[in-house]
């Protein structure tokens, strides 16, 4: 099921100051209580210096997970957009889980998960086959005990009888990253597991999520691949369901790319971003246009800010992807990142950019503010509201 995009009227009312001040309120609050920058905290640990005057400010500050927060995902209500969920993990080693957040920054603890063992990233997936049905799924790696945890969507129900083993039970492998691809031409869905360490060649690990013949999901796995530098570890990975590529950042060395379906082949079709990070490359996400263009963006961790690249490559070079722009923003010593082009009723009507902050915080920006610090490029439609 797809959401439509408002008419040029609609989205002229949306854009109204006025519909945000609860928004802003929210974030101005949990500002209010956060820790000072550019001190120490209580353990006499130095936090990052203050975010820069031209810094992009989120327009919400969520409500704090418990430990640590890590990966966002966000899952688009069909009906009512505007009461669609943002996702976020939380990295607790004892009562970790899936924290589910409102639009407004607010914690839904009815549906939240916890007491899961260190999960750490999260991503959604719509439609998959299961019971005779389809059903939008979440599904995070519970880093402790190799497994991954899927839940349906909205309503957060497991659905993986317990977990899903990866990486034959290897503990150095713990799983870290995810990302959910749905294969255009069957609908099958895969998921791409990144772990704590590995070899280098071989690294993802990509298994099918299907029905187990009693309900639940299970997971088949079909390769191993993905180049790894042996720098640091890789974690953040992200898929463009309808161009068919999966990237993921080799940490310290550049953003990666290869074909999604595993039938493509396992030819690394790109190697980029290997210059002008500060260190740690991080959370990627990709937000998409209608037209098959749009960018790929990756969280620039201890530079405090996002490098944003072209999705659709350079004209005759659809794997170049040379960066366009560099964006400070707000957000801390952001690992995970999650964007949508789709619009989110009146807060959010241009699409959302959810980025993970270092004190326990998932911060939101509205696109049309992240999009004015961009090249300028000819206007396109978003991309459908629910990828695949």
């Amino acid at each position: 099921m797809q959401t439509k995009n408002p008419s040029t009227s609609q989205r002229a009312g949306l854009r109204r100051t006025a519909s945000r001040a609860p928004l802003l309120a929210l974030a101005l609050a949990a500002a209010c209580g956060a820790p000072d920058r550019g001190e120490t905290d209580a353990a006499g640990t130095a936090t990052a210096a203050p975010a820069p005057l031209d810094a992009l400010r989120a327009a919400v500050v969520t409500e704090r997970v418990k430990t640590d927060s890590d990966d966002p995902a966000i899952w688009i209500d069909p009906r009512d957009p505007s009461r669609s969920l943002v996702l976020g993990t939380d990295k607790d080693d004892t009562d970790g889980g899936v924290y589910v957040f409102s639009l407004d920054g607010r914690i839904d603890r009815a549906r939240t998960a916890t007491g899961m063992q260190r999960v750490n990233n999260v991503d959604v997936a719509y439609g998959l086959r299961l019971g005779g049905g389809t059903v939008d799924v979440a599904v995070a790696t519970e880093r402790n005990r190799m497994a991954l945890r899927v839940f349906s969507l909205p309503d957060m129900r497991p659905l993986d009888g317990g977990g899903i083993p990866v990486f034959d039970g290897d503990s150095l492998r713990a799983p870290m990253g995810i990302a959910l691809y749905k294969r255009p031409s069957d609908g099958a869905v895969f998921a791409f597991v990144g772990g704590k360490s590995g070899p280098a060649n071989g690294y993802l690990w990509q298994y099918r999520l299907e029905d187990d013949g009693r309900g639940r999901v299970r997971g088949v796995k079909v390769r191993e691949f993905g180049a790894y530098s042996g720098r640091k570890e890789i974690e953040a990975i992200a898929v463009d369901d309808e161009l068919g590529y999966v990237y993921y950042s080799d940490e310290t060395a550049g953003i990666r790319k290869y074909h999604a379906d595993p039938d493509a082949g396992d030819e690394q079709l790109a190697f980029f971003g290997t210059h002008g990070f500060v260190r740690d490359h991080e959370g990627i996400a990709l937000y998409r246009r209608g037209d098959g263009t749009g960018y790929i963006l990756v969280s620039d961790q201890q530079g405090h800010r996002l490098q944003v690249f072209r999705r659709e490559g350079e004209p005759g070079s659809p794997h170049a992807h040379p960066a366009i722009a560099v964006l400070p923003v707000a957000a801390r010593e952001t690992d995970g990142i999650e964007v949508t082009s789709a619009p989110l009723g009146d807060a959010f009507p241009n699409g959302l950019l959810v980025m993970m902050s270092e004190d326990g915080t998932f911060h939101y920006y509205p696109w049309e503010e992240v999009e004015a610090r961009l090249p300028a490029r000819p206007a396109a439609k978003a991309a459908p509201a629910q990828p695949g």
